[in-house]
C-alpha cells in the first residue's frame, strides 16, 4: 500500500479542540474524493476519539495533549488518536456498548461502539509509556471502484 500522503496534528487535550481535530482531518481527506456521507462518518469517529481523550485520558490534569496522525493512501486512509493519558486497563470490556468510567457524568459509554460503526476497522493500543493509541481506517469507496476499473 503506497502511502500518498500525511499529516500530524498536536493540541492540547481540551473540549473545545475537538472541532478543530474534526474539521482539519475531513478536510486533509478531501484529495480522496469522499463522498458527503463518508466525509461525516469520519468526522464523526474523530469527534469520538478526541473525546474520549479529553474526558477519559487525563483525569486528574489538564496539561495533556492529543495527536492525530492522519496518513492517506489510494484509496483508503488510517487515522491514529494518540493520547499520553492513562489509557484502558480492560481493552475488551472498555470496546463493549454502555461501557464509561465517568457513569457519574452521564456519560453514555458508546464511544468506541460509534467509532467502530462508522469506520472500517479499529484497534486500541495502551501504549508503554501510558496512554492510549486508537487506529482507524476507511476505505473510499468511489476511489476503490476507480481502482478496479484501472486493474
Amino acid at each position: 500500500m503506497n502511502e500518498k500522503n500525511k499529516m500530524e496534528l498536536k493540541f492540547r487535550a481540551l473540549s473545545e479542540n475537538e472541532s478543530f481535530a474534526r474539521a482539519t482531518v475531513a478536510g486533509f481527506c478531501l484529495s480522496l474524493n469522499p463522498t458527503i456521507d463518508e466525509i461525516t462518518d469520519i468526522k464523526t469517529a474523530v469527534s469520538e476519539a478526541v473525546t474520549n481523550s479529553v474526558v477519559h485520558a487525563y483525569p486528574n490534569k489538564k496539561d495533556g495533549n492529543i495527536t492525530i496522525t492522519v496518513t492517506l493512501y489510494e484509496s483508503m486512509l488510517k487515522i491514529e488518536v494518540v493520547d499520553n493519558g492513562v489509557g484502558i486497563k480492560d481493552i475488551e470490556r472498555a470496546r463493549q456498548p454502555f461501557y464509561t468510567t465517568r457513569p457519574d457524568d452521564e456519560r453514555s459509554g458508546m464511544g468506541f461502539t460509534v467509532m467502530e460503526s462508522f469506520m472500517d476497522s479499529m484497534e486500541l493500543e495502551n501504549l508503554e509509556t501510558g496512554g492510549l493509541k486508537v487506529t482507524l481506517t476507511k476505505t473510499i469507496k468511489e476511489n476503490k471502484e476507480k481502482l478496479k476499473k484501472l486493474g
